[in-house]
């Protein structure tokens, strides 16, 4: 469907902060609560909204991200479509909010919802990954066994050697679930290689970016018995040819894409490459995480579990029921 062009507008955006239940560690990051910028455009009583964490290891934080749309507030209120915003900011957290708003409020305008918007089959539910933070072995056990409903878990491992007991301790405590690991670019090859047994002894589905941004060519054959996933490797549609080879499975985040327009086309563009796509999140509501919805039915691995990690929710949260 044709992105309707909308007009007048009027815009509002604030950045909010959410606690979150425990800190929250991961290779070189612990949060113990989250700053979202949210976008809301008005037009004729109908209101649209879009939330973005932004992309913390880029310096893509919501303060900039909150002057990059108010540098742009007078064309936005002239009038805008999800097709203009791709060409007035580039992908980041700014362009995730407003084009998240702008799907949402075109749906309400049109009547129609934005899946059929997006040219989706009607949505159906998502299996979830459950991410446990980088902690001892005994507390990520605890914390795998507290998602009593999760049929999938995700770990953050950092490439300490404490690694091998933290994967035997999850699976140990959850023989059931289906395990990813993310390294968060904190592996060397020589640490993957030792850890190798280690994942695949425990079942783990996936290793998410296990080197450094710039090292790829790391991955030049390994032979793993296990599928590679981008994350930090991949920022937005450009960058998905570059993985062909390396990587297995492509991780979508909005926040990193610039927003549905191109998590979609994305997920479409890896799958027409051979590979898998993923949908992630980098903490947030259940505001982020609907947009994140609509990519992940795309998607083969879903990883959308961010307001499961936060002391409170938005008043109409998405529904999380067995897994």
């Amino acid at each position: 469907m044709q992105p309707l062009r909308i007009a007048p507008l009027t815009l509002r955006a604030t950045i909010e902060q959410w606690p979150l239940l425990t800190p929250f560690a991961i290779t070189g990051y612990t949060w113990e609560n989250i700053e979202v910028l949210v976008v809301s455009l008005e037009h004729e009583g109908r209101v649209g909204r879009g939330e973005s964490a932004g992309v913390y290891y880029k310096g893509d934080d919501p303060g900039p991200m909150l002057a990059q749309i108010e540098s742009l507030r007078a064309t936005i209120e002239a009038g805008c479509s999800r097709d203009t915003v791709q060409t007035w900011l580039p992908p980041g957290g700014a362009r995730n909010a407003l084009d998240c708003a702008l799907w949402d409020l075109e749906a309400k305008l049109r009547g129609y919802p934005a899946w059929q918007m997006a040219g989706l089959l009607k949505p159906k539910p998502l299996m979830a990954t459950f991410t446990c933070g980088a902690d001892g072995p005994q507390e990520m056990a605890a914390k795998a066994r507290s998602y009593s409903s999760a049929r999938a878990i995700k770990m953050k491992l950092t490439g300490e050697e404490v690694d091998g007991a933290r994967v035997h301790a999850v699976r140990d405590a959850r023989p059931e679930v289906w395990l990813s690991v993310d390294a968060n670019q904190g592996f060397s090859r020589e640490f993957l290689d030792r850890l190798m047994p280690v994942l695949v002894e425990s079942r783990v589905a996936l290793v998410e970016q296990p080197f450094p941004v710039g090292k790829e060519a790391w991955l030049d054959g390994l032979r793993s018995p296990i599928s590679i996933a981008a994350d930090e490797s991949v920022q937005s549609f450009a960058d998905i040819p570059l993985l062909v080879g390396r990587f297995d499975v492509v991780n979508i985040k909005l926040d990193k894409a610039g927003g549905v327009t191109e998590g979609l086309a994305m997920a479409r563009a890896a799958q027409a490459q051979g590979l898998k796509a993923m949908i992630g999140n980098m903490l947030g509501t259940s505001l982020a995480m609907a947009p994140g919805y609509l990519v992940g039915q795309l998607c083969s691995v879903v990883d959308l579990d961010g307001p499961i990690l936060l002391k409170r929710d938005r008043s109409n949260p998405v529904d999380y029921t067995d897994g």
